[in-house]
């Protein structure tokens, strides 16, 4: 798992310009803090930073192969999860290796299928080729979205990187905010409209897209989507294929030179994984697994439970590290460090993200990196499945906006005056009712299943996406890769297709995965009803995010003061965040999870020294 970064220019020499890529690439220290490597050409110039996962010495990048006339150099960031099938097929076909790492599978797939490449592998990436013979830059993107990829272009140049800030490292680009910024970041944050960078003129290449760059110009197409098609297998059969798709992801997933461990939040979706994982390693002879947890210091204490998170996982947890025989490692997470890191989080994603929903996040993986490289992570179980309130709420069903993000005029009232003719509802009518025109559908399903399907297609286009970004950034600050089995693209097509009623087998939410995985996992635990990722109920947090937004608004410098209504988040401060009463984003981000986001807004905006246009 590595970052990547490039500047191609077509009509200038540039190969002298290497302090630029050096500045470019030296952002990404975090993603890859064991090896930098670099390609200077005279139109072109890639940087690469590495963390090791596979193949030690086989693996460096940029990674240049010269086939016939033609001269091909690759920057990558990802892992392909069917390395050994490819392989074969390439050697089939006549090609050698010289390493075992995927990044040479990779390079020789691009120049055996071209940009058709990205329909023959499994994984999750962002590369980028350079053809040195007829000068064209090709970038591709994971279909779920997994891995990031932003580019922009100024002045004949085509400029892209892994993150935002590696991007405005380089001397053309701006940290611009505009108006139709400000619509997106207040409208939907912590997401992001698809192919959104927020500032001006960045884009994110989104998931499922190629992008193919020379003297014609830039040609993005989207390469895969997902398909809409009678689902004839019974209950039985669905379970069963399931299963088999499931644990397959979870194993190749598996594989690396480094030590791997799993997430465990005694919830079924971690569960399953660190099951899979613990018995792989005793059936290969290896160390026992290790699972790690989160937990903040007196939750127990204050935790009440809601219809979004009904219990606490602790006893869960030693449940299932009693049934697998796994080494398991508590982190507790104190109320300061927890405020304190949503300057770190804010930095590591190169915008406000989800409070201390992601500080948390980083500081966790920060300590399950001193002791492992992989972990896998149960993400997106829920979008495929329908883990969420959402999806059997009948107010949030027959919604006409986002159903994790209703109340787009509440985010409007804390908007200064000058602001509120920003078209907050409007744009975000427009992207809904967008997204709603590419779900694709069977002919003749009711009124009630094509709803039910359009869900799915907002979770995992939408909502899964950012909570994929919240992860890849926390964990790649620490230097932490971590792979997440549900996304794979095999199992998000069939699960798509499966229908509502048996999602919901028994009228639970997950139905058929729990049956699925009958046998795999304690009955107790296979059916425990779903607990989202914790958060932390103490009380001196509320405190701790009132004192700090507090400082920021008796300062008079703070640039956050010119785009909010003073008075109004005064009010929320002083209630806790009490004095908003819908949730902000989702069903974590309500009370001192607003106050913390707008904070995060306030050390953006500030640490990126953002320009307002």
């Amino acid at each position: 798992m590595c970052g990547i970064a490039g500047w191609i220019n077509l009509y200038a020499n540039i190969e002298n310009d290497n302090r630029i890529l050096f500045k470019m690439t030296d952002t990404l220290k975090k993603r890859g803090p064991d090896a930098s490597g670099f390609h200077f050409s005279k139109h072109a110039l890639l940087g690469h930073r590495r963390l090791v996962v596979v193949d030690p010495e086989g693996g460096a990048q940029p990674m240049t192969k010269k086939i016939g006339n033609n001269t091909y150099t690759i920057v990558y960031n990802g892992e392909l999860y069917n390395t050994e099938d490819v392989r074969k097929i390439l050697k089939d076909n006549g090609f050698t290796f010289t390493s075992y790492s995927d990044t040479e599978v990779l390079l020789v797939a691009f120049i055996f299928w071209g940009a058709e490449c990205v329909k023959h592998i499994n994984g999750i990436y962002a590369f980028g080729v350079w053809n040195e013979t007829n000068e064209t830059l090709f970038l591709a993107r994971d279909p779920l979205g997994v891995k990031p990829l932003f580019y922009t272009i100024k002045d004949n140049s085509l400029i892209f990187g892994s993150e935002i800030k590696t991007l405005l490292a380089h001397p053309l680009v701006e940290p611009i905010l505009d108006k139709q910024g400000l619509t997106e970041l207040f409208g939907f944050g912590p997401a992001r409209p698809l192919g959104s960078g927020i500032f001006q003129n960045i884009k994110e290449l989104p998931p499922s897209h190629s992008l193919i760059y020379n003297k014609d110009g830039i040609k993005t197409k989207e390469y895969w989507k997902l398909t809409a098609k009678p689902h004839d297998e019974d209950l039985s059969t669905t379970a069963e294929h399931v299963r088999t798709l499931l644990v397959d992801s979870i194993e190749r997933q598996l594989v690396a030179d480094v030590p791997v461990c799993t997430f465990l939040s005694g919830g079924l979706d971690s569960s399953i994984i660190s099951a899979v994982a613990s018995t792989y390693f005793k059936k290969n002879n290896m160390p026992n697994l290790n699972t790690y947890s989160v937990d903040y210091v007196d939750n127990r204490k204050f935790f009440k439970p809601t219809e979004f998170q009904p219990n606490t996982d602790a006893d869960w947890i030693y449940k299932m590290v009693d049934y697998i025989g796994s080494n398991h490692h508590d982190i507790l997470i104190d109320t300061p460090e927890l405020a304190s890191y949503l300057k770190e989080a804010v930095i590591a994603t190169d915008l406000p993200g989800m409070a201390d929903v992601d500080s948390s996040l980083y500081l966790f993986c920060k300590e399950v990196r001193k002791n492992s490289t992989v972990a896998l992570s149960g993400e997106c179980a829920d979008e495929l499945f329908g883990g969420y309130p959402w999806f059997r709420r009948e107010e949030d069903i027959n919604a006409t906006t986002f159903p994790w993000s209703k109340f787009v005029n509440d985010r409007k009232s804390i908007l200064s005056p000058d602001l509120q003719s920003l078209p907050l509802e409007e744009y975000v009518q427009d992207k809904y009712d967008e997204s709603l025109r590419q779900v694709p559908g069977v002919p003749g399903e009711s009124q009630r299943e094509h709803r039910m399907r359009e869900l799915f297609y907002l979770n995992i286009k939408w909502f899964m996406i950012t909570l994929l970004t919240r992860k890849d950034r926390m964990s790649m600050a620490s230097g932490l890769e971590v792979r997440v089995p549900f996304a794979d693209q095999r199992l998000v097509e069939y699960a798509y297709n499966i229908p509502m009623d048996m999602k919901y087998y028994k009228g639970r939410e997950k139905g058929v995965l729990r049956e699925a995985l009958t046998g795999l996992l304690p009955n107790d635990v296979l059916w425990r009803k779903k607990s989202p990722y914790p958060k932390t109920h103490n009380p001196g947090y509320t405190m701790a995010v009132q004192k700090l937004m507090n400082n920021i608004l008796k300062d008079k410098s703070s640039p956050i003061l010119q785009l909010i209504d003073q008075k109004h988040v005064q009010e929320i401060v002083d209630s806790g965040g009490n004095a908003y009463k819908n949730p902000w984003y989702g069903q974590l981000m309500t009370g001192p999870q607003l106050i913390a986001y707008l904070i995060q807004v306030n050390t953006w905006l500030k640490e990126y020294n953002v320009i307002l246009k």
